[in-house]
């Protein structure tokens, strides 16, 4: 589903909001089954069984396992882009929009550390998938660099290898500090995150704000 598409049943009817929230409930279920038990041990059955629906309505909104796995990938991705595309239109600057996005971002990977255990999965489950995944958030990011160039804020440089240089940056130190940093996910230490900060304006050639 593309992030202005209608929802629709696996018939392709459009769905009712009541519809809408039985798919959200789904979705949120799914998210939680994946992350918990993988791929291959999750099955429709504790899906719906955490959603608190029945498997004959699983089958209204997709058709098996596979199909909720890929949509949860392009759920998953639609919200970390909005998340950190709200927070970085706040600044005034490349170097602002910069720490907003990133703060965006490991404010919601901290909400949701499923993401990169089902992101992980997608490299063998689904590759498709999570090439998209990547994708979609790189083609904001050079958009934005590319911008950035043309008027001065950053280094000319390929917005493309950057944009990349970026994603890497953002998700090893999430990795490294939310989801491994103790039993639960927390978000990233104040040094932690200054440090990186001061190592992307660096990198981009801006002062820091």
């Amino acid at each position: 589903m593309t992030d202005t598409e209608i929802l629709t049943s696996t018939r392709g009817t459009p769905l009712s909001k009541r519809g809408e929230r039985t798919r959200r409930k789904l979705l949120d279920a799914a998210e939680e089954v994946f992350a918990a038990l993988g791929y291959y041990d999750a099955s429709i059955v504790k899906i719906t069984e955490a959603a608190g629906v029945s498997q004959g309505t699983f089958y209204i909104y997709f058709e098996g396992k596979q199909q909720i796995f890929d949509e949860l990938v392009a759920d998953l991705n639609r919200r970390v882009r909005h998340a950190m595309s709200e927070e970085s239109s706040k600044g005034r600057t490349r170097a602002e929009r910069e720490r907003l996005g990133f703060a965006g971002y490991f404010r919601f990977t901290a909400e949701h550390p499923a993401l990169y255990r089902i992101i992980r999965q997608a490299e063998f489950v689904s590759p498709d998938a999570l090439h998209q995944h990547y994708a979609k958030i790189a083609e904001g990011y050079v958009e934005g660099l590319r911008h950035a160039m043309d008027t001065g804020e950053v280094v000319r440089a390929d917005p493309e290898v950057l944009a990349w240089a970026l994603m890497g940056v953002g998700e090893l130190i999430g990795m490294r500090w939310i989801l491994w940093d103790g039993p639960e996910p927390k978000q990233i230490p104040d040094d932690v995150f200054e440090e990186m900060y001061a190592f992307i304006t660096r990198g981009l050639g801006t002062p820091a704000s």
